[in-house]
Formats: C-alpha cells, sequence, structure tokens
C-alpha cells in the first residue's frame, strides 16, 4: 500500500481507537517499523497526530479534519456502491442507515426516493435525507460520538429493538476472509448486532479497502446480510461461501 493511501488507513484508525501504535501498524500494513515511524512524524509534522512513546494519539480539536479526510478516501467507490445500493431499495418502505461515510452515500443517492420512513444513528444521514420532502426521519438516540456524529450505545440498541424494518444498510470497519463484518467501537458493534436482529433484508456497504483492514470486535457474519455491495470482487474463497450462504454480492466499480 502506498505511502498516499496508507497514512489516510492511519488516521481512520487513530480516530477509531485514539491512538496508535508503530508496531500494530506496521504488522496491520505489512511495511516496516521505520517506514510507520515515518509516516506518523509526517503526520505529526502536519499537525494531524502527535507523536508519543511507541506510536501517536490525536491532538485535540483535529476530529472534524479527521472525518473529512475519512470521507475522501476512496470516494469514488463509495459514490458508486451508494448509487447501487439506493437503486436496489425499493420506494414506499422503512429503512435504517447506519454510521459511515459509505451510508451517507446511500443517503445521498435516496434524495428522490418517496415515501420513506429512515431511521438512523448518523446525523449526517438525517442532514441528507432532510432535502427529501418525502422522507420522514427518526433519529435513534444515544451517546454522541463527535469525531463523525454517530449516534451509538445501549439507548441506539434499545430505540432499534422498536422497530423492524424492511431494510437495513450496514457499514463495517474491516472485513476478513472467513467472512467477519469487523469494527473498533464496542458500542458501535452493539448497534450493528441489533440491527441485524431486527430488520428483514440487510445490505452491507464497504469499499474494497475494508478488505485489507482489521479491527477487534465482530458485527457478525456475511452469512446474516442479504446483500453485499462493493466494488471490487470479493476474495475468492469468501466469494464462494458467500455463494454458499445465499449472500448475494454486488460489484459496482467507479467512474473514477
Amino acid at each position: 500500500m502506498s505511502q498516499s493511501f496508507r497514512q489516510p488507513e492511519i488516521l481512520e484508525i487513530a480516530r477509531a481507537e485514539g491512538k496508535v501504535s508503530v508496531e500494530d501498524l506496521a504488522l496491520r500494513f505489512n511495511v516496516t517499523v521505520q517506514t510507520i515511524r515515518r509516516d506518523l512524524t509526517e503526520l505529526a509534522n502536519a499537525g494531524k497526530l502527535e507523536r508519543v512513546h511507541g506510536g501517536a494519539i490525536l491532538p485535540s480539536g483535529v476530529t472534524n479534519i479527521l472525518y473529512e479526510e475519512r470521507r475522501r478516501l476512496n470516494e469514488p467507490a463509495k459514490l458508486a456502491i451508494g448509487r447501487a445500493c439506493a437503486a436496489a431499495i425499493p420506494e414506499n418502505c422503512s429503512i435504517f442507515l447506519d454510521i459511515g461515510t459509505t451510508t451517507e452515500a446511500v443517503a445521498q443517492a435516496l434524495i428522490d426516493h418517496r415515501n420513506l420512513m429512515v431511521v438512523t444513528n448518523n446525523m449526517n444521514v438525517a442532514r441528507i435525507l432532510s432535502a427529501n420532502p418525502d422522507c420522514e426521519i427518526v433519529l435513534a438516540g444515544g451517546a454522541l460520538r463527535r469525531s463523525d456524529n454517530g449516534l451509538v450505545g445501549h439507548l441506539t440498541a434499545r430505540t432499534i429493538e422498536d422497530f423492524k424494518f424492511d431494510h437495513t444498510i450496514l457499514g463495517c470497519s474491516a472485513l476478513d476472509e472467513d467472512g467477519d463484518m469487523l469494527d473498533f467501537d464496542i458500542q458501535e458493534v452493539l448497534v450493528g448486532q441489533t440491527l441485524l436482529k431486527r430488520s428483514r433484508e440487510v445490505m452491507l456497504v464497504a469499499d474494497a479497502s475494508k478488505f485489507k483492514r482489521n479491527a477487534p470486535a465482530r458485527i457478525g457474519s456475511l452469512r446474516d446480510v442479504d446483500h453485499v455491495f462493493t466494488d471490487a470482487p470479493l476474495p475468492a474463497s469468501l466469494a464462494a461461501n458467500c455463494a454458499t450462504w445465499a449472500t448475494h454480492v454486488h460489484i459496482c466499480p467507479s467512474e473514477g
């Protein structure tokens, strides 16, 4: 992975975990510790991270910058995924839209859908869809995660339990070869696990960079998902498992 792709990924990991270590990043990206030290030094010189012994932490006041960098990462792929997923959602239905920049791309593509009830724990999604007068919007309350305007935790999960959604559009931070959907934030994982139980149809939206990442907390398996929208073919073994599980994979190539 080149430096131009690696450094935004490092920032996203720091945003999710609060800190990063040199040894861990070297293992994640399969590069030398010297390469990671150079990355962290450059990010610190740019004011995006603060160096500490063995790694780096988030400096104060950079969460908005980090979110904008994450939103721009693989943006053409996310837009293509968002359009394809939205095209598969009918009008006159209930939807849950999860936290994530790719789910926000789905929201943008739903602007012209009519007679939707959208429940979300993503305040950015609510803002985007407020432009659609035929969309009823319900915020699933919870603890505010200021880094990305997401609402997470037990309060959010309890709100979700009061619904049965026609469609849930789910995101994840990583997707491993076993088909496990993974995330960094345990409180967000609780929300995802609840959604899997309260949805008639689950759609995962994840660009191909998620295949190269790892995260510690498990949301669930692609076995529990009806459709996967991504921009590149899944690893062969995972694609075969999806066929066995009747999980439909949609490849959505970007235009740029």
